[in-house]
């Protein structure tokens, strides 16, 4: 093996940058909606805290809330959730008094989820105070803009 002399020691070039270019990456749908995503979520979870839902909880009760009688089986239909990580949701939901269980009346195998007095207060608290930081998280956004921009992340997975 030749060594050569003249590179032994060199050390590589090192750059520095003073901005970042992420124009590319400015130009994936995932990587900005996830973004807008982190924004909101942040402030979210900070928000409903109060209520003790996390963003699942959330979207579980408020299916409920939405829809008495739903099943198990709609909800993770709905939600795209797997029936393993509904069930300790749901006994948790139960275990506090925000929803209940009652027969299915025309599925005898089935438990419709229903929320409580308790479970609807909260809900609509709960459900302002997310209207809320909606609102403010896309203040910059005309109420057009803001349907646009629903409908067409809606068109992805829907």
């Amino acid at each position: 093996m030749i060594i050569d002399k003249k590179r032994v020691g060199r050390m590589p070039t090192v750059t520095s940058v003073d901005q970042v270019d992420t124009s590319y990456l400015q130009t994936l749908l995932g990587y900005n909606a996830r973004r807008a995503a982190l924004t909101i979520i942040e402030v979210f979870l900070e928000r409903m805290a109060q209520f003790g839902l996390r963003p699942v909880d959330f979207s579980v009760m408020s299916v409920i809330q939405h829809n008495p009688g739903v099943t198990s089986r709609q909800l993770c239909a709905a939600l795209n959730l797997l029936p393993p990580n509904l069930v300790g949701l749901i006994h948790s939901l139960e275990a506090r008094g925000l929803i209940s269980r009652r027969p299915h009346p025309t599925d005898g195998r089935a438990m419709g989820l229903h929320p409580t007095p308790e479970g609807s207060a909260l809900m609509q608290q709960a459900a302002q105070t997310a209207t809320d930081l909606e609102i403010e998280s896309s203040s910059r956004l005309t109420d057009a803009e803001r349907k646009t921009l629903l409908d067409l992340l809606q068109k992805i997975y829907l």
